[in-house]
């Protein structure tokens, strides 16, 4: 697939066993209509989210999740593609440094070693780094393009740096109980989470304003001085003709969803 493919954004309602209809709705409270996979993210858009993640299957998505190194028990339901479940600040920024290092999973980790005074044999070393590959990196870097494509003209604008490139995405939890930004640029990746000790929602505050706000803060700090580097991302090319990404047939969905594992989890079907 391609980050110019498209999707329909319109109302959805999905039956649960067990609990009944379900309809995903956006931030906004509108709809877009057709619009590319780029658009979808950048705008953070819920009912394409929930499409996609339908398509390729929760269990694929899950296990992506996983294989990035996200530890928390992720949600069941459809509900699964809007971030329901609990995810730690540090997981979510180690799952994002994985894309920005091109696919393979990273373990984040805070002491190179541990020595004593006068014994060159550290009592502890460092554990973490880099691991097993997740996705293609070909798709993780036109998954770069489209978190770029967040901060450049989407809910993260306010993220943006004045010298350098960077990727990033909002997110704002149900009834506004968080709020984060997580992102990044060709050297470091920084998380931001917003939310109150009691879990009371916030007032007024969206992924998009606070959190990017202290991101970018934090970033023009970190990036200073450092050499301006470009994010290794694939922009989208002009001639690749957009195709929908939602299929009316179940013998149109297992093509696509094949197509979907393929590009976005190139690793988890064996082809790399």
């Amino acid at each position: 697939m391609s980050p110019d493919d498209t999707v329909i954004d319109a109302p959805l309602t999905i039956n649960i066993k067990g609990s009944g209809p379900w309809s995903p709705k956006d931030y906004e409270r509108d709809y877009k209509g057709t619009v590319t996979l780029t658009t979808a993210l950048k705008l953070s858009l819920n009912v394409p989210a929930v499409k996609i993640s339908e398509l390729v299957g929760r269990d694929a998505v899950r296990k992506v999740a996983s294989d990035f190194g996200v530890h928390s028990e992720l949600a069941a339901g459809p509900a699964l593609a809007l971030g329901v479940s609990e995810v730690t600040l540090l997981d979510m920024t180690g799952a994002y440094a994985g894309i920005l290092n091109g696919g393979s999973s990273v373990t984040p980790y805070g002491l190179e070693e541990l020595t004593l005074k006068g014994d060159p044999s550290p009592l502890v070393g460092k554990v973490g780094g880099i691991g097993e590959r997740v996705i293609a990196e070909h798709s993780a870097k036109e998954l770069i393009y489209m978190m770029n494509q967040v901060i450049e003209s989407g809910t993260g604008v306010r993220a943006k740096l004045p010298d350098r490139q960077a990727a990033g995405k909002t997110g704002t939890t149900q009834e506004a109980r968080d709020a984060w930004f997580i992102g990044f640029t060709a050297d470091y990746v920084t998380g931001v989470w917003l939310g109150n000790d009691d879990n009371t929602p916030l007032t007024g505050t969206t992924g998009g304003g606070l959190p990017a706000d202290i991101w970018h803060a934090t970033m023009v700090n970190v990036d200073r001085g450092v050499p301006v580097s470009p994010l290794p991302m694939i922009m989208p090319d002009p001639g690749h003709p957009s195709a929908p990404a939602q299929p009316a047939s179940g013998a149109q969905n297992s093509t696509l969803a094949e197509r979907v594992l393929q590009s976005v989890m190139g690793a988890f079907t064996g082809n790399n």
